[in-house]
This record gives C-alpha cells, structure tokens and sequence, in this order.
C-alpha cells in the first residue's frame, strides 16, 4: 500500500478520537478539564499531519518532513497526557481547587501564563470520572498519542514496495 492509504488510515484513526472524546462529552456528559482540551487539541494536529501528509503525498525528504510532524504533534500530546496521569495520581486535596475555565483564561491572560496555570493542573483535571480496563482518559490518549506518532514514522518513513 501506499504512504497515502497509511496517512489517511492515521487521519481517521484522529478523527475517530475525537469523535469518541465528543460523544462521552455529549453523550456521557463527561466535560472536559483543561488538559482533556489541550489533548484534544494535540490529536487534531496529529490527524492534520496525517492528512496533510495523505493528501501531498510526498517523495524523499517530504515524507520525513511529515513524519517529523506526526512525532512532533504526538510526542506533545502524549507530553499533556503523561502531565495529566500525574495529576490525577496525586493523593486528594494535594492539587489546587478548580480554577477559573480555560475561556476566561484565554480572555483574560497571555497565552504563556495560560499554559503555565493549565498545565499546573486544577481541581477538574485531577478527578477521575471514566475508566476503561483501569485506564482513565488519559491513560489511554497516552497510548493513542505514542501508537500514532510511531505509525506515523513507520509510514513516512519506510521503503516503498518495488513494484515489478
């Protein structure tokens, strides 16, 4: 198969996380902390990497250009989620009180003191309210984020079949 079909097979997969994230917030009425939004954020530009990359179909050096910014985009989103695992493994009462939305933060605060307070972590990030095989939200954004970045390299990065 083509690096095109792999890519595109990476930007559905994003979409289909995404797609999950809105339906347990829409459907499970699971809203969603600051860093849940800041891995969101992270798996959109993992799928746009992916589908950028599906799209130009590069040759040569494109294709680690692409895959350079898959591992970039997913080495991010899995660097949130890891900060947010932490969080959420601290003993109750040892994270700060829930702060002011990430709305109001973006309104009010440069964009560096807003990653600052939102990557300190709040009351809302701390509380574990989904599971799945024991592994809450993050956990398994963890997973996704370091399968796709690696995805992404192996399919920008490897030979292309001969053809004969």
């Amino acid at each position: 198969m083509s690096s095109r079909i792999w890519n595109l097979s990476g930007a559905l997969a994003c979409a289909a996380l995404l797609a999950f994230a809105y339906y347990a917030q829409v459907v499970l009425h699971l809203e969603p902390c600051p860093l849940c939004i800041f891995q969101r954020v992270g798996v959109f530009f993992i799928g746009v990497a992916f589908l950028l990359a599906a799209v130009h179909g590069p040759k040569g050096w494109g294709r680690g250009v692409y895959a350079a910014l898959v591992a970039l985009a997913a080495l991010a989103t899995a660097g949130v989620a890891l900060r947010h695992l932490y969080i959420q493994s601290l003993p109750p009462g040892t994270v700060a009180a829930c702060g002011a939305s990430l709305d109001f933060m973006l309104k009010v605060f440069p964009l560096t003191e807003v990653l600052t307070k939102v990557l300190s972590g709040s009351g809302e990030c701390a509380k574990v309210s989904w599971r799945l095989l024991g592994l809450s939200m993050p956990g398994w954004v963890l997973i996704a984020a370091l399968g796709l970045g690696a995805f992404g390299v192996w399919a920008n990065t490897r030979r292309a079949p001969v053809r004969r």
